[in-house]
């Protein structure tokens, strides 16, 4: 039985409450959800449901296929200057000896460790700091494409933007421009957390606000560029504040058309302000992704980053509108590591990742940074005695 059948038989359901109907006819007919129905679906939408709504929407958009690319983080620092409550990775400046700041030369040596290797992205985020400024990072964005021309540029979020444009005094549009123009090719979705003001103020007050936010990727998209987005979800919000924070993101995309893919990021309680917050649950996390493929209908993908939620959830949520489990990593970010992800060291290899999404019943498609198809992996033998591409560290329980 394929995915439109399972939704008829949905409709026919006698059992189900009318509003859920309502709302299951309308995706059936690619009609566009309201904010109240969007609620609703939270409140009321059971995990079955909605996965069958998720699930006919993902695959007529992509049918099998998952998605996945090869590579790697730089994270120049976790000192910040701001104080979010939500964040285990950063420490304050006073706080230095429990953290790193990476020179220019550190981070060019980390890319230069994976010359030869077959990896298309390098994602650069990390903490704010007075020295990552303007100039630092359109030297970095040179260098690194002076050093590796193909090598996809995905880097800062508007965060770390509106803190350097702000002290270069330079407006968005002008910042992101200078940024294109030094090699910046895609922006990641990150600082986003929640834009509902009672939420934002209470969990993030200091850094940039959603407008801002909003506005530095209206910019960017200006430029002709993609981005990303996120919504860190599962500790103080409310079910109306996701709705508020999916919709917003919506309406841009109706503006611009320059997202390229939503990525919800589950809420982790380890070491940091919100550690009296209990964590959402797997089936939470599920009913999370597929409202979230149901409401964003402009955004083209779905992403759950399997080192944040763990490989099994990872491939639960395939069948929940995700379509999208990022990268192989190779264990270079620390960012969800620290924040008590079940991935403690995230890596893996090329063939690992393929065969996750096989052993999931899904098509193994590895991509570009802008979903250009590099490698299907529907018929393809991997050599049995090849060298890995990337090297598995032990993983701590």
């Amino acid at each position: 039985m394929d995915a439109e059948q399972h939704l008829q038989l949905l409709l026919n359901d006698t059992r189900l409450p009318d509003e859920l109907k309502h709302i299951a006819g309308k995706v059936l007919n690619n009609e566009r959800i309201s904010f109240d129905e969007g609620v609703t679906l939270y409140e009321k939408g059971e995990l079955g449901y909605l996965g069958i709504l998720a699930n006919y929407i993902r695959e007529k958009r992509h049918g099998d296929k998952t998605y996945f690319n090869r590579n790697f983080h730089i994270e120049p620092t976790n000192l910040c200057v701001y104080d979010c409550k939500f964040c285990s990775y950063s420490r304050l400046i006073k706080e230095r000896s429990e953290g790193w700041e990476y020179t220019m030369d550190d981070m060019l040596n980390i890319v230069k460790k994976y010359d030869g290797e077959p990896v298309t992205e390098v994602h650069i985020v990390g903490g704010v700091l007075p020295q990552y400024d303007v100039p630092f990072y359109a030297e970095l964005f040179r260098r690194i494409k002076a050093h590796r021309p193909e090598l996809h540029v995905k880097a800062l979020t508007p965060v770390e933007y509106h803190y350097i444009f702000k002290k270069a005094k330079i407006d968005y549009a002008t910042g992101m421009a200078l940024m294109k123009e030094a090699g910046l090719e895609s922006m990641p979705g990150g600082g986003a957390e929640i834009f509902h003001p009672e939420i934002r103020e209470q969990i993030a007050k200091d850094k940039c606000t959603a407008d801002q936010w909003i506005d530095i990727h209206r910019e960017w998209h200006k430029l002709g560029m993609r981005s990303n987005a996120t919504m860190l979800y599962g500790h103080i919000e409310e079910f109306r504040h996701r709705v508020d924070h999916m919709d917003r993101l919506r309406q841009l995309q109706d503006e611009t058309g320059g997202f390229q893919t939503f990525i919800p990021l589950k809420f982790r309680n380890k070491d940091n302000q919100m550690s009296n917050v209990a964590e959402s649950t797997v089936v939470e996390d599920l009913r999370n992704y597929a409202i979230a493929r149901i409401y964003l209908d402009n955004f083209d993908h779905i992403k759950a980053y399997w080192a944040m939620i763990s490989r099994t959830t990872a491939q639960l949520s395939l069948n929940f509108g995700v379509d999208d489990i990022d990268g192989t990593l190779d264990d270079t970010t620390k960012i969800y590591s620290m924040a008590g992800a079940e991935e403690q060291t995230p890596g893996m290899s090329t063939k690992e990742l393929v065969n996750l999404i096989k052993n999931a019943g899904r098509t193994a498609i590895e991509r570009d940074t802008l979903y250009n198809v590099v490698t299907d992996f529907t018929n393809y033998d991997f050599p049995e005695e090849a060298k890995p591409q990337f090297y598995r560290l032990p993983v701590v329980n």
